[in-house]
């Protein structure tokens, strides 16, 4: 019985993650029409999407200095943010027409999403114990899908830019009746701990979690500005073939379908050969395809997108592994509030790359902006094989 509630929640979890995190990048889906609308130019773009990052980290790191994660009930604490980050999303849509008041409605969106990923992570650690690396790969898989639904309802007729706003508003708010309703915590929950700030630093002193942090800091560093900027990249490598390719639809292959496959297939290996050597892989071909990426700009469109569909499988198939490699080197009654802080320090490195990788196109190219990504997860490859030779049994 109790594996068939874990399963099903599973399910209920990642519901509520695809439908919240549809919320993130819908502002970024509609950059085209927003530059025609408010002659938005590429600092507010990059904005947009920073914006929501800086946001993000902002409400991960006040929840992780208290706890919140650890000592509110968390099905709920998922459900009130998922309702804010709706509201705010729907507002943008609703009343703005600049970024003037854009900006500071998307930070609040990501200050809200603080409240719903991080705290979906312990969720789905408090019910699984044998096979959490392919559930935190289910959840992120989620989350990968999420993020790429707006691409792809923008992509649908001539939505205007307002309804795919609304769209995303509406599916993130169906999210909040999801979690309030059905989500619970497992039986693996502990009890609310004593209040113990300072525990944020703890994961940085102790071996085991810095080098899972480590790991973790290597990914997003790539990530993210694959995430954001994937569609130029793909739009500026096929623009000169003549053959363009319908990029909305090729960025949700990549992001979407291509990621959420990695994610459930990482997850489902690194529960068997190892979650830090796996991880380690994983980072390793996503590199790699930084620096092949660099070498097939402006080649045949079939064969770019077949590269960036491995791209999008490979960027993101770690990432439940670094959030189950956390779970098993922290103490277990701080789980929500280590793996927040290793998301709010990730994320606040997204904020460099993501503005870094268009800055970088316009000046020297974007074989040169996607090859410098490679820098991140090779480096991080390094820090997950010491993990994994410290998590093998004496």
């Amino acid at each position: 019985m109790t594996d068939r509630l874990a399963v099903r929640q599973l399910g209920f979890i990642a519901a509520v993650q695809v439908l919240v995190m549809a919320t993130w990048f819908s502002a970024s889906a509609v950059v085209p029409a927003l530059r025609a609308d408010w002659g938005l130019d590429t600092a507010g773009a990059t904005w947009l999407t920073v914006s929501v990052q800086v946001g993000f980290v902002t409400g991960a790191l006040g929840a992780a200095v208290l706890n919140l994660a650890d000592r509110v009930p968390t099905h709920v604490l998922v459900a009130v943010c998922a309702l804010v980050a709706a509201a705010a999303t729907a507002a943008v849509a609703a009343f703005a027409s600049g970024l003037a008041t854009a900006g500071p409605l998307r930070f609040a969106t990501g200050v809200a999403l603080a409240g719903v990923y991080p705290p979906g992570l312990k969720l789905m650690t408090s019910w699984f114990d044998r096979g959490r690396g392919f559930a935190l790969g289910v959840l992120v898989g989620a989350l990968t899908l999420g993020s790429a639904l707006p691409q792809l309802i923008s992509s649908f007729a001539a939505l205007p830019w307002r309804a795919v706003l609304l769209v995303a508003a509406g599916l993130a708010a169906t999210g909040a009746l999801l979690a309030a309703r059905y989500v619970r915590p497992g039986p693996l929950a502990a009890p609310a701990p004593p209040f113990r700030p300072r525990y944020v630093l703890t994961v940085f002193r102790e071996r085991g979690p810095r080098l899972a942090n480590l790991g973790y800091f290597g990914h997003m560093w790539e990530l993210y500005a694959v995430w954001t900027w994937l569609p130029a990249y793909l739009a500026a490598s096929t623009a000169a073939t003549g053959s363009p390719l319908p990029v909305g639809v090729a960025s949700f292959l990549a992001i979407g379908v291509a990621g959420v496959g990695g994610c459930l297939l990482g997850g489902w290996l690194g529960d068997r050969v190892g979650r830090a050597r796996l991880a380690a892989l994983a980072m390793a071909v996503s590199g790699t395809c930084c620096l092949l990426a660099a070498v097939a700009f402006g080649g045949p469109p079939p064969v770019v997108l077949a590269l960036t569909l491995v791209w999008g499988a490979a960027v993101i198939a770690d990432s439940g592994l670094f959030s189950a490699c956390t779970s098993q080197v922290v103490d277990p009654r701080y789980t929500g509030t280590a793996l927040t802080t290793q998301t709010a320090v990730g994320f606040l490195l997204t904020t460099v790359t993501i503005q870094m990788t268009p800055l970088v196109a316009e000046r020297a190219g974007w074989p040169v902006a996607v090859a410098l990504l490679s820098l991140g997860p090779l480096a991080g490859a390094v820090a997950m094989l010491r993990l994994d030779r410290q998590m093998q049994p004496a």
